[in-house]
């Protein structure tokens, strides 16, 4: 309850101290006397540091922690960001990852004096939880960031245009051999992506879409055991198609690349966050759990993880500086995609 009121009313410092004072909870007088706690939370501070320990070496004991630091934790990244496509103040956003970044370090410090099995399996959960937050104040940033390139009529016709003149054809045989996709399935979300993309659509719009995506590929896997392995394989499959027409656009020199390249970083990682919460719902588990348990899902996107102080002011031009008309002076983009465009022919 103390960790709840303190995060809500954004006092994120005051974490540090809670741990510190649960975990080094100081023994009982000496001298025999005894005195009767006044509330629950007052029971948590008199339980001795030796006790802690003694508790935290049962199993049971720790898969119980594990499976209650879940539920918290889950519930404190519905609280701090409630809705990963609505538009959240940079202060508070820098504060969130100022947040994420601190909290590991703080945990490690206050159960120093614990066995390792149990700073591991409450680190592991708190790593998640920073995860999270990183991860989705850097999806909610894209998604403010590429609401100016969909709301942008002439960029939305110049991407359309240089679409248009991908080689799709070329694109499906080569993911074909590694990724073994229903080539009907690829051309009707080829087909959907440009109608969509013709019509305008908002940034709500697509992301109904990317849902219904999720919704039509995962079906077939619903209720099965196999549904999580479905659902990264799905993921990586989609990075792949997604790289691939990113190398094309590359290649070509598009004009649109820029915007492109935006879009596509907040489409694979929306992506990432649906089938996160696919999962969760199909396991019955919290999305931190999944994350926890399935931790090697983030190398498959780096941009989730982005820690980079500067990772914001890079962002913010990124789709309309890329798509300027070009002077006698090649612009850093341009440079970048020719540099890019020698070793993508030689893969």
């Amino acid at each position: 309850e103390a960790t709840l009121d303190v995060v809500m009313n954004l006092h994120f410092h005051y974490i540090e101290n809670l741990w510190q004072t649960f975990w080094n909870s100081t023994p009982p007088p000496s001298d025999g006397s005894t005195t009767i706690p006044s509330s629950d939370d007052d029971l948590e501070r008199v339980i001795p540091n030796e006790k802690l320990i003694a508790l935290c070496k049962y199993e049971p004991v720790r898969l119980w922690m594990r499976s209650c630091d879940h539920i918290l934790y889950q519930a404190l990244v519905e609280i701090l960001i409630p809705d990963v496509l609505r538009p959240v103040p940079s202060t508070l956003t820098q504060a969130i990852r100022n947040f994420a970044k601190s909290l590991e370090g703080w945990l490690t410090n206050a159960m120093s004096s614990f066995p390792q099995e149990i700073v591991r399996t409450k680190g592991a959960v708190v790593s998640a939880f920073a995860q999270t937050l990183r991860r989705y104040t850097s999806l909610n940033h894209l998604a403010q960031a590429a609401r100016a390139v969909l709301q942008n009529t002439s960029q939305i016709n110049q991407m359309l245009s240089d679409l248009n003149r991908v080689d799709f054809a070329n694109v499906q045989e080569q993911a074909s051999w590694v990724c073994q996709c229903d080539e009907s399935v690829v051309q009707r979300l080829e087909q959907d992506f440009k109608v969509t993309l013709q019509q305008q659509s908002s940034l709500d719009q697509w992301a109904t879409w990317l849902d219904n995506v999720v919704s039509q590929v995962l079906k077939p896997h619903q209720g099965s055991p196999s549904f999580p392995k479905a659902a990264r394989q799905f993921l990586l499959k989609w990075s792949f198609y997604s790289s691939m027409v990113i190398r094309d656009l590359t290649l070509r020199s598009a004009a649109s690349f820029g915007s492109f390249h935006l879009i596509r970083l907040l489409y694979d990682e929306y992506m990432f966050y649906l089938v996160e919460h696919r999962v969760a719902q199909a396991t019955g588990e919290t999305p931190i759990a999944v994350m926890g348990e399935f931790s090697d899902l983030s190398s498959m996107m780096p941009s989730l993880m982005e820690k980079d102080a500067s990772f914001s002011d890079d962002l913010s031009n990124l789709g309309s500086e890329a798509d300027t008309s070009r002077g006698p002076a090649e612009p850093a983009v341009k440079r970048e995609r020719i540099e890019m465009s020698h070793p993508l022919q030689e893969m």
